[in-house]
Protein backbone atom coordinates (compact mmCIF):
# COMPACT_ATOMS: atom_id res chain seq x y z
CA UNK A 1 0.00 0.00 0.00
CA UNK A 2 2.68 2.70 -1.34
CA UNK A 3 2.75 5.82 0.95
CA UNK A 4 -0.25 4.78 2.95
CA UNK A 5 0.79 2.05 5.34
CA UNK A 6 3.94 0.42 6.33
CA UNK A 7 4.66 -3.16 7.16
CA UNK A 8 5.03 -3.91 10.68
CA UNK A 9 6.21 -7.53 12.47
CA UNK A 10 3.91 -10.05 12.03
CA UNK A 11 1.68 -11.12 15.02
CA UNK A 12 0.83 -14.39 15.92
CA UNK A 13 0.34 -15.95 12.36
CA UNK A 14 -1.21 -12.26 11.02
CA UNK A 15 1.03 -9.66 8.89
CA UNK A 16 -0.34 -7.00 9.73
CA UNK A 17 0.42 -2.95 7.98
CA UNK A 18 -0.45 -0.17 9.76
CA UNK A 19 -2.24 3.36 8.38
CA UNK A 20 -0.81 6.71 8.71
CA UNK A 21 -3.57 9.73 9.70
CA UNK A 22 -4.57 10.33 6.21
CA UNK A 23 -8.86 10.86 5.47
CA UNK A 24 -10.38 8.47 3.27
CA UNK A 25 -13.52 9.50 1.74
CA UNK A 26 -16.53 7.99 1.90
CA UNK A 27 -20.15 8.58 1.25
CA UNK A 28 -21.28 10.04 4.37
CA UNK A 29 -18.58 12.73 4.25
CA UNK A 30 -17.55 11.23 7.78
CA UNK A 31 -13.60 11.26 8.99
CA UNK A 32 -12.62 7.94 8.04
CA UNK A 33 -8.85 6.99 8.45
CA UNK A 34 -6.99 3.43 8.04
CA UNK A 35 -6.30 2.00 11.56
CA UNK A 36 -4.63 -1.16 10.38
CA UNK A 37 -4.68 -3.93 7.81
CA UNK A 38 -4.37 -7.58 9.22
CA UNK A 39 -3.66 -10.63 6.84
CA UNK A 40 -5.58 -13.79 8.24
CA UNK A 41 -3.84 -17.37 8.25
CA UNK A 42 -6.69 -19.29 5.95
CA UNK A 43 -9.19 -21.16 7.83
CA UNK A 44 -11.96 -23.24 6.91
CA UNK A 45 -13.85 -20.76 4.34
CA UNK A 46 -10.35 -19.10 3.12
CA UNK A 47 -8.20 -16.42 3.61
CA UNK A 48 -9.84 -13.53 4.95
CA UNK A 49 -8.49 -9.55 5.07
CA UNK A 50 -9.18 -7.34 7.67
CA UNK A 51 -8.97 -3.44 6.94
CA UNK A 52 -9.95 -1.52 10.30
CA UNK A 53 -10.56 2.10 10.13
CA UNK A 54 -11.34 4.50 12.58
CA UNK A 55 -14.18 6.93 12.07
CA UNK A 56 -14.76 8.94 15.18
CA UNK A 57 -18.65 10.10 13.88
CA UNK A 58 -20.28 6.72 14.72
CA UNK A 59 -19.72 7.07 18.35
CA UNK A 60 -22.88 6.61 20.89
CA UNK A 61 -22.52 9.47 22.92
CA UNK A 62 -22.15 12.21 20.23
CA UNK A 63 -21.69 10.45 17.05
CA UNK A 64 -23.52 11.97 13.91
CA UNK A 65 -23.45 8.57 11.59
CA UNK A 66 -25.95 6.02 12.47
CA UNK A 67 -25.24 2.51 11.35
CA UNK A 68 -27.00 2.26 7.93
CA UNK A 69 -25.28 5.22 6.64
CA UNK A 70 -21.66 3.51 7.76
CA UNK A 71 -23.07 0.56 6.05
CA UNK A 72 -23.28 2.48 3.17
CA UNK A 73 -19.80 3.79 4.04
CA UNK A 74 -18.01 0.53 4.31
CA UNK A 75 -19.42 -1.04 1.03
CA UNK A 76 -17.82 1.81 -0.26
CA UNK A 77 -14.52 1.19 1.66
CA UNK A 78 -14.56 -2.21 0.36
CA UNK A 79 -15.03 -1.38 -3.26
CA UNK A 80 -12.96 1.47 -3.75
CA UNK A 81 -10.00 1.33 -0.81
CA UNK A 82 -9.89 -2.32 -0.10
CA UNK A 83 -10.22 -3.92 -3.33
CA UNK A 84 -7.72 -2.48 -5.57
CA UNK A 85 -5.14 -3.07 -2.79
CA UNK A 86 -5.82 -6.60 -2.41
CA UNK A 87 -2.90 -7.97 -4.83
CA UNK A 88 -0.34 -6.08 -3.16
CA UNK A 89 -0.71 -8.94 0.16
CA UNK A 90 -0.09 -11.78 -1.55
CA UNK A 91 -2.96 -14.80 -2.01
CA UNK A 92 -5.90 -13.33 -3.15
CA UNK A 93 -8.89 -13.53 0.04
CA UNK A 94 -11.56 -15.23 -0.04
CA UNK A 95 -13.49 -12.53 1.94
CA UNK A 96 -12.97 -9.31 3.17
CA UNK A 97 -13.98 -7.43 6.55
CA UNK A 98 -14.63 -3.61 6.73
CA UNK A 99 -14.77 -3.07 10.54
CA UNK A 100 -15.32 0.88 11.91
CA UNK A 101 -14.58 1.95 15.43
CA UNK A 102 -14.54 5.00 17.16
CA UNK A 103 -11.47 5.06 18.40
CA UNK A 104 -8.37 3.12 17.77
CA UNK A 105 -8.72 0.04 19.21
CA UNK A 106 -6.11 -3.26 19.63
CA UNK A 107 -7.25 -6.13 17.33
CA UNK A 108 -8.75 -8.46 19.43
CA UNK A 109 -9.68 -6.56 22.42
CA UNK A 110 -12.91 -5.13 23.32
CA UNK A 111 -14.15 -2.05 25.09
CA UNK A 112 -17.81 -1.51 25.96
CA UNK A 113 -17.05 2.54 25.48
CA UNK A 114 -16.03 1.87 21.61
CA UNK A 115 -18.76 1.93 19.27
CA UNK A 116 -17.43 -0.75 16.19
CA UNK A 117 -19.62 -1.31 13.23
CA UNK A 118 -18.71 -4.81 11.54
CA UNK A 119 -19.03 -5.76 7.96
CA UNK A 120 -17.98 -8.83 5.55
CA UNK A 121 -17.89 -9.51 2.11
CA UNK A 122 -17.28 -12.33 -0.26
CA UNK A 123 -15.59 -11.27 -3.64
CA UNK A 124 -17.01 -12.12 -6.66
CA UNK A 125 -16.27 -10.50 -10.05
CA UNK A 126 -14.52 -7.82 -9.16
CA UNK A 127 -17.12 -6.24 -6.26
CA UNK A 128 -17.78 -6.67 -2.70
CA UNK A 129 -20.78 -8.79 -2.31
CA UNK A 130 -21.73 -8.56 1.36
CA UNK A 131 -22.01 -11.29 3.71
CA UNK A 132 -23.96 -12.06 7.25
CA UNK A 133 -21.43 -11.67 9.27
Amino acid sequence: MTGETMLAAPVDGQVVLVGNAETIAVPSGQVVTLQDVIWNEAGTQGLALRFRFVAPQIARDRGEVDFETASADMLALCEDFALPRIAEFGPQPTQIIISLSDQPLPFGETAPEITQFFEAYRIENGACIWEMF
